[in-house]
């Protein structure tokens, strides 16, 4: 086979169909991944829920635009029987150590957290990262919180929240989430 001379026409119908030929691999790579990482988020906030409600047997979701937010929290309204048992909201902060995070808040009888779950986050390992009951079990404080009745801060802002040891922002940044997921909660309710 003849050597094909270096032309800039050449140069570019190569670039062309090796470009093409990794477009196409790529397209073919992020179609046959995309099911299973929807499915994978969908398992995810599942079990989330099931962390931060009581027994439940169907669940109404919904979105909801917080007061000064960016993203749409997510409302899930869970009833047993009929009866509504709670509501779990997938809420996030933009003020964690290493940027936004994701977490579930279950709420019950109004104003009461029933549970916390981290959703995602790329807080700093063996700090930040404490936040997961996984990691430790910094976040149990919340469960059976009222916070009609509890200035949700970490303790070196006035409030009475413990703060991981040595990760103060990511402390208060759970607040913040915790926070935002009430308020909305709340006024979800007056409306």
């Amino acid at each position: 086979m003849a050597k094909k001379e270096s032309t800039f026409t050449n140069m570019v119908l190569t670039l062309f169909v090796v470009t093409a030929i990794a477009a196409l691999a790529l397209g073919g790579v992020y179609n046959a991944t995309k099911e299973p990482i929807a499915l994978a988020k969908r398992l995810k906030i599942e079990k989330a829920i099931g962390e931060v409600l009581p027994a439940f047997d169907s669940i109404v979701e919904y979105k909801r635009l917080p007061e000064g937010g960016k993203d749409s929290l997510t409302f899930y309204t869970a009833t047993n029987a009929g009866e509504e048992v709670g509501t779990a909201i997938r809420t996030y902060t933009d003020n964690g150590f290493s940027g936004r995070f994701w977490i579930m808040v279950g709420f019950v009888d109004g104003d009461v957290i029933s549970g916390t779950s981290v959703l995602e986050h790329k807080e700093t390992p063996g700090l930040g990262d404490k936040m997961n009951k996984s990691k430790s079990d910094w976040s149990l404080q919340f469960d059976g919180k009222n916070l009609a009745q509890t200035n949700l801060k970490v303790k070196k802002d006035g409030g009475e929240v413990d703060a991981i040891t040595a990760a103060t922002i990511s402390s208060r940044a759970f607040c913040d989430a915790v926070n935002r997921a009430y308020n909305s909660y709340k006024n979800q309710k007056e409306d």
